[in-house]
Protein backbone atom coordinates (compact mmCIF):
# COMPACT_ATOMS: atom_id res chain seq x y z
CA UNK A 1 0.00 0.00 0.00
CA UNK A 2 3.22 2.71 0.71
CA UNK A 3 3.89 1.80 -2.78
CA UNK A 4 0.11 2.99 -4.03
CA UNK A 5 1.03 6.07 -1.65
CA UNK A 6 3.93 7.17 -3.59
CA UNK A 7 2.48 6.61 -6.79
CA UNK A 8 -0.58 8.41 -6.27
CA UNK A 9 1.68 11.52 -4.45
CA UNK A 10 4.30 11.27 -7.52
CA UNK A 11 0.67 12.06 -9.62
CA UNK A 12 -0.44 15.15 -7.70
CA UNK A 13 2.99 16.89 -7.70
CA UNK A 14 3.66 15.83 -11.75
CA UNK A 15 0.32 17.48 -12.52
CA UNK A 16 0.28 20.42 -10.11
CA UNK A 17 3.90 21.42 -9.43
CA UNK A 18 5.94 20.19 -12.13
CA UNK A 19 3.13 20.51 -14.89
CA UNK A 20 4.50 19.77 -18.00
CA UNK A 21 8.59 21.00 -17.32
CA UNK A 22 11.48 19.08 -17.08
CA UNK A 23 11.40 18.35 -13.11
CA UNK A 24 11.67 15.17 -12.25
CA UNK A 25 9.44 13.74 -8.76
CA UNK A 26 11.79 11.00 -6.76
CA UNK A 27 11.30 9.26 -3.94
CA UNK A 28 15.28 8.90 -2.73
CA UNK A 29 17.23 9.43 0.39
CA UNK A 30 18.68 12.72 -0.11
CA UNK A 31 22.40 11.90 1.15
CA UNK A 32 25.12 14.08 0.19
CA UNK A 33 25.75 11.39 -2.40
CA UNK A 34 23.17 11.67 -4.15
CA UNK A 35 22.93 15.49 -4.53
CA UNK A 36 26.23 15.66 -5.98
CA UNK A 37 24.68 13.75 -8.77
CA UNK A 38 21.73 15.61 -9.26
CA UNK A 39 21.97 17.76 -12.81
CA UNK A 40 18.10 18.02 -13.64
CA UNK A 41 15.57 20.07 -11.91
CA UNK A 42 13.99 17.60 -8.49
CA UNK A 43 11.73 17.48 -6.13
CA UNK A 44 12.11 14.82 -3.64
CA UNK A 45 9.74 12.85 -1.15
CA UNK A 46 11.95 10.69 1.24
CA UNK A 47 9.86 8.31 3.67
CA UNK A 48 11.74 8.94 6.54
CA UNK A 49 9.31 7.55 9.06
CA UNK A 50 6.51 5.04 9.98
CA UNK A 51 4.06 4.73 12.66
CA UNK A 52 0.34 3.91 13.31
CA UNK A 53 -1.69 6.46 14.86
CA UNK A 54 -2.66 4.82 17.93
CA UNK A 55 -5.15 7.30 19.12
CA UNK A 56 -7.27 6.19 15.82
CA UNK A 57 -7.18 2.63 16.60
CA UNK A 58 -10.88 1.05 17.43
CA UNK A 59 -11.90 -2.70 18.09
CA UNK A 60 -14.89 -3.80 16.37
CA UNK A 61 -16.38 -4.94 12.94
CA UNK A 62 -18.14 -2.61 9.68
CA UNK A 63 -21.05 -4.40 7.96
CA UNK A 64 -20.82 -4.07 3.76
CA UNK A 65 -23.86 -4.29 1.83
CA UNK A 66 -24.88 -4.45 -1.82
CA UNK A 67 -26.84 -2.16 -4.12
CA UNK A 68 -30.25 -3.78 -2.36
CA UNK A 69 -28.98 -3.26 1.39
CA UNK A 70 -28.35 -6.78 2.26
CA UNK A 71 -25.23 -7.35 4.43
CA UNK A 72 -22.69 -9.43 2.38
CA UNK A 73 -19.54 -8.96 4.43
CA UNK A 74 -18.20 -7.78 7.80
CA UNK A 75 -14.72 -6.59 7.90
CA UNK A 76 -12.47 -6.08 10.84
CA UNK A 77 -11.85 -1.95 11.13
CA UNK A 78 -9.19 -0.55 9.57
CA UNK A 79 -5.80 0.53 11.35
CA UNK A 80 -4.24 3.94 10.50
CA UNK A 81 -0.51 4.55 9.82
CA UNK A 82 1.07 8.17 9.18
CA UNK A 83 3.79 8.26 6.98
CA UNK A 84 6.55 11.14 7.10
CA UNK A 85 7.92 12.24 4.29
CA UNK A 86 10.48 15.24 3.78
CA UNK A 87 10.05 17.16 0.84
CA UNK A 88 12.96 19.21 -1.01
CA UNK A 89 13.43 20.81 -4.05
CA UNK A 90 17.01 20.68 -6.09
CA UNK A 91 18.23 22.96 -8.95
CA UNK A 92 21.51 24.64 -9.67
CA UNK A 93 20.31 27.94 -8.24
CA UNK A 94 18.72 28.62 -4.49
CA UNK A 95 15.91 31.21 -6.23
CA UNK A 96 15.04 28.09 -8.25
CA UNK A 97 14.80 25.45 -5.68
CA UNK A 98 12.38 28.49 -3.80
CA UNK A 99 10.36 28.78 -6.98
CA UNK A 100 9.58 24.87 -6.35
CA UNK A 101 8.76 24.74 -2.59
CA UNK A 102 6.46 27.55 -3.50
CA UNK A 103 4.45 25.52 -6.12
CA UNK A 104 4.76 22.77 -3.51
CA UNK A 105 2.72 24.77 -0.96
CA UNK A 106 0.30 26.67 -3.28
CA UNK A 107 -0.56 22.70 -4.47
CA UNK A 108 -0.53 21.26 -1.44
CA UNK A 109 -2.31 24.08 0.86
CA UNK A 110 -5.38 23.55 -1.55
CA UNK A 111 -5.94 19.56 -0.06
CA UNK A 112 -6.91 18.07 3.03
CA UNK A 113 -6.13 14.68 1.24
CA UNK A 114 -5.32 13.34 -1.93
CA UNK A 115 -7.42 14.22 -5.14
CA UNK A 116 -9.48 11.37 -6.60
CA UNK A 117 -7.86 12.45 -9.92
CA UNK A 118 -4.42 11.72 -8.33
CA UNK A 119 -4.73 8.24 -6.53
CA UNK A 120 -4.06 5.12 -7.77
CA UNK A 121 -6.77 2.62 -9.29
CA UNK A 122 -6.74 0.66 -5.75
CA UNK A 123 -6.85 3.28 -3.54
CA UNK A 124 -9.61 4.83 -5.66
CA UNK A 125 -11.56 1.72 -5.51
CA UNK A 126 -11.21 0.76 -1.81
CA UNK A 127 -12.65 4.62 -1.35
CA UNK A 128 -11.03 5.70 1.84
CA UNK A 129 -10.19 9.34 2.13
CA UNK A 130 -5.76 9.25 2.57
CA UNK A 131 -5.66 12.35 4.42
CA UNK A 132 -2.41 15.20 3.98
CA UNK A 133 -1.03 17.12 7.02
CA UNK A 134 0.95 19.90 5.06
CA UNK A 135 4.31 21.27 6.77
CA UNK A 136 2.83 20.78 10.62
CA UNK A 137 5.63 20.62 13.52
CA UNK A 138 7.06 17.35 13.88
CA UNK A 139 6.51 15.77 17.13
CA UNK A 140 9.17 15.80 19.51
CA UNK A 141 10.82 12.69 18.73
CA UNK A 142 10.98 13.09 15.30
CA UNK A 143 13.21 16.13 14.81
CA UNK A 144 13.65 17.32 10.98
CA UNK A 145 17.45 18.11 12.03
CA UNK A 146 18.38 14.46 13.24
CA UNK A 147 17.08 13.00 9.99
CA UNK A 148 19.77 15.67 8.38
CA UNK A 149 22.19 14.28 10.47
CA UNK A 150 22.06 10.64 10.19
CA UNK A 151 21.97 10.93 6.21
CA UNK A 152 25.35 12.62 6.30
CA UNK A 153 24.06 15.93 4.42
CA UNK A 154 23.69 19.23 4.22
CA UNK A 155 21.17 21.32 6.01
CA UNK A 156 18.58 22.19 3.42
CA UNK A 157 14.94 24.29 3.46
CA UNK A 158 12.54 21.43 3.46
CA UNK A 159 9.05 20.67 3.97
CA UNK A 160 7.26 17.67 6.36
CA UNK A 161 4.56 16.13 4.61
CA UNK A 162 2.42 13.53 7.00
CA UNK A 163 -0.14 10.99 4.75
CA UNK A 164 -2.25 8.92 6.90
CA UNK A 165 -2.92 5.64 5.72
CA UNK A 166 -5.62 3.53 6.26
CA UNK A 167 -4.76 -0.22 6.23
CA UNK A 168 -7.27 -2.89 6.20
CA UNK A 169 -6.67 -6.26 8.09
CA UNK A 170 -7.33 -9.09 6.06
CA UNK A 171 -9.82 -10.51 7.86
CA UNK A 172 -13.82 -10.82 7.08
CA UNK A 173 -16.70 -12.93 7.78
CA UNK A 174 -19.01 -14.29 5.03
CA UNK A 175 -22.61 -13.55 5.35
CA UNK A 176 -25.48 -16.73 4.14
CA UNK A 177 -26.88 -16.56 1.66
CA UNK A 178 -30.65 -15.07 1.97
CA UNK A 179 -33.12 -17.82 1.35
CA UNK A 180 -35.47 -16.52 -1.02
CA UNK A 181 -37.64 -19.88 -2.03
CA UNK A 182 -40.30 -21.14 0.62
CA UNK A 183 -39.35 -24.19 2.85
CA UNK A 184 -40.62 -27.80 0.64
CA UNK A 185 -40.85 -30.57 2.05
CA UNK A 186 -41.10 -34.18 0.73
CA UNK A 187 -41.81 -37.43 1.75
CA UNK A 188 -40.80 -40.81 0.48
CA UNK A 189 -42.51 -44.14 1.41
CA UNK A 190 -40.14 -47.17 2.65
CA UNK A 191 -41.41 -50.48 2.25
CA UNK A 192 -40.46 -52.05 6.07
CA UNK A 193 -38.60 -55.38 6.33
CA UNK A 194 -40.51 -58.54 7.17
CA UNK A 195 -38.63 -59.15 10.14
CA UNK A 196 -39.32 -55.92 11.70
CA UNK A 197 -43.56 -56.61 11.25
CA UNK A 198 -43.31 -60.15 13.36
CA UNK A 199 -41.38 -57.83 16.08
CA UNK A 200 -44.26 -55.35 15.98
CA UNK A 201 -46.98 -57.81 16.12
CA UNK A 202 -45.17 -59.19 18.87
CA UNK A 203 -45.06 -56.42 20.66
CA UNK A 204 -48.47 -55.70 20.27
CA UNK A 205 -49.66 -59.43 21.03
CA UNK A 206 -47.91 -59.43 24.62
CA UNK A 207 -49.06 -55.43 25.19
CA UNK A 208 -52.77 -57.16 24.93
CA UNK A 209 -51.99 -59.60 26.86
CA UNK A 210 -50.51 -57.63 29.84
CA UNK A 211 -54.05 -55.33 29.20
CA UNK A 212 -55.88 -58.39 29.94
CA UNK A 213 -54.42 -59.56 33.13
CA UNK A 214 -55.19 -56.14 34.68
CA UNK A 215 -57.74 -55.14 33.23
CA UNK A 216 -60.71 -54.80 35.90
CA UNK A 217 -63.73 -57.20 35.77
CA UNK A 218 -66.86 -56.30 33.46
CA UNK A 219 -69.89 -55.22 35.67
CA UNK A 220 -72.08 -58.55 34.52
CA UNK A 221 -69.25 -60.79 36.32
CA UNK A 222 -69.56 -58.66 38.91
CA UNK A 223 -73.23 -59.46 39.22
CA UNK A 224 -72.82 -63.17 38.49
CA UNK A 225 -70.13 -63.68 41.53
CA UNK A 226 -72.74 -61.68 44.11
CA UNK A 227 -75.62 -64.26 43.27
CA UNK A 228 -73.68 -67.36 42.97
CA UNK A 229 -72.22 -66.17 47.09
CA UNK A 230 -76.24 -65.35 48.09
CA UNK A 231 -77.15 -68.93 46.71
CA UNK A 232 -74.21 -70.52 48.35
CA UNK A 233 -75.01 -69.15 51.86
CA UNK A 234 -79.04 -70.04 51.76
CA UNK A 235 -78.38 -73.53 50.89
CA UNK A 236 -75.78 -73.23 54.48
CA UNK A 237 -78.96 -72.04 56.42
Amino acid sequence: MINEVDASLRNLVSAEVANGTDVEVLFEAPTRDWASRRNSPTIDLFLYDIREDTKRRTVGRFERRDERGAVVERLTLPRYFKLAYLMTAWTQRPEDEHRLLSAIVTCFVRFDVIPQSALTPLLRERGCPIALQFAYPPPEDRQVSDVWTSLGGDLKASIDLVVTLPIQPESAIDIATKVMEPLRLHTRAQKTLDVEDDVRQLRSRSIDEESAEVSPPKRSEVGTRRRKQQTGSSARS
